[in-house]
């Protein structure tokens, strides 16, 4: 399954702000109610969560190339755009007939 970039992207802010909602969902309801741990716990969890998404996700991107190193506009890659010489058809028949005059004759 395929998540989308732009939730992939927020996804640890909202693990961030759910945690700081239930963090102060368990304070509101006060530390007398047993609930008031489950949240501040699972706060705690989804606050802790969400920075460790976003270092994890920052260290899986490629690294930058630095600026001192970046390319002119008018760079051209040599890499699949290289157009090899082709050699005319004078220049292959004038090849062949070098090479019929190198071999040897038959002597029958």
């Amino acid at each position: 399954m395929r998540i989308r970039a732009d939730i992939f992207e927020r996804a640890p802010m909202v693990w961030l702000l759910l945690g700081l909602l239930l963090i102060s969902g368990g304070l509101y309801l006060g530390f007398e109610r047993k609930l008031a741990f489950v949240y501040m716990l699972v706060g705690i969890f989804c606050a802790l969560y969400g920075p460790l998404l976003y270092f994890f996700k920052k260290r899986e991107q490629p690294k930058h190339a630095s600026s001192e190193r970046t390319l002119s506009r008018d760079f051209i890659s040599v890499g699949s755009t290289v157009a090899m010489p082709v050699r005319e058809a004078s220049e292959t028949a004038a090849k062949e007939e070098a090479e019929r005059r190198t071999e040897p004759a038959d002597a029958s």
